[in-house]
């Protein structure tokens, strides 16, 4: 198989699998109400778990995860069994069209999540060390703040110098792995546009209250 052949293959395999949401999946395996429907109107890990709890916000972020994780393994394999090579990891680009698939899939008329989720799972498999660090660096802020939607822009910030340093530290051409990450960084930054403006406003909430606000209501 051609090496345009192969990326046309890794592009379709990466969108649909992105496209399966997990949690619009949760919601009718568990007979739960479009979330959608509800609270932020996103389809992702945290709105679910504000809406629906721990156990339908835990298995949001593990299909998410999953099906990078999966995207990234198949577009291996794919790329082995066709013979073909391509100039970087082929888990990055099949993983980054399940980013593009995760916020707008076409079996969920192009309204899903913000893509943090896969992200990581991507991250997970193609550079391991950067995954650590942007866990560690995701540990802090949300010690501090509480708000998930700052700890994922947070690691979309981190992550293409962190992949950058870390690639130039191991002594590897840093272009594609970085200019990856970069692409990883842009489309969640994008999804998270309205969070931005709440943080800049001061109107972005902890994902729960601490507990002096909590006594201060009525």
């Amino acid at each position: 198989m051609s090496a345009g052949w192969l990326t046309v293959l890794l592009v379709v395999l990466g969108y649909g699998l992105g496209s399966i949401n997990s949690a619009l999946l949760v919601c009718r395996l568990l007979g739960l109400d479009d979330i959608r429907r509800h609270g932020s109107g996103n389809a992702g890990m945290t709105n679910m778990l504000r809406i629906y709890g721990k156990k339908a916000g835990a298995l949001t972020a593990s299909g998410d995860l999953l099906k990078a994780i999966a995207a990234v393994l198949a577009a291996r394999a794919v790329t082995l069994a066709a013979g073909s090579a391509l100039p970087f990891d082929p888990g990055y680009l099949c993983g980054l069209f399940v980013l593009v698939g995760h916020i707008w899939p076409v079996f969920f008329a192009f309204r899903g999540g913000k893509g943090v989720m896969p992200v990581l799972g991507v991250i997970l498999l193609v550079d391991p060390i950067v995954f650590v660090l942007l866990a560690v660096a995701a540990i802090i802020v949300f010690w501090v703040r509480h708000t998930i939607s700052l700890v994922s822009i947070t690691a979309a910030i981190l992550v293409t110098p962190l992949t950058l340093a870390i690639d130039l530290l191991e002594g590897v051409n840093p272009f594609w792995d970085t200019l990856f990450a970069l692409l990883f960084a842009m489309l969640v930054i994008v999804s998270h546009r309205e969070n931005i403006r709440r943080l800049q406003t001061h109107k972005e909430g902890p994902l729960w209250p601490d507990e002096k606000s909590q006594d201060r209501k009525p």
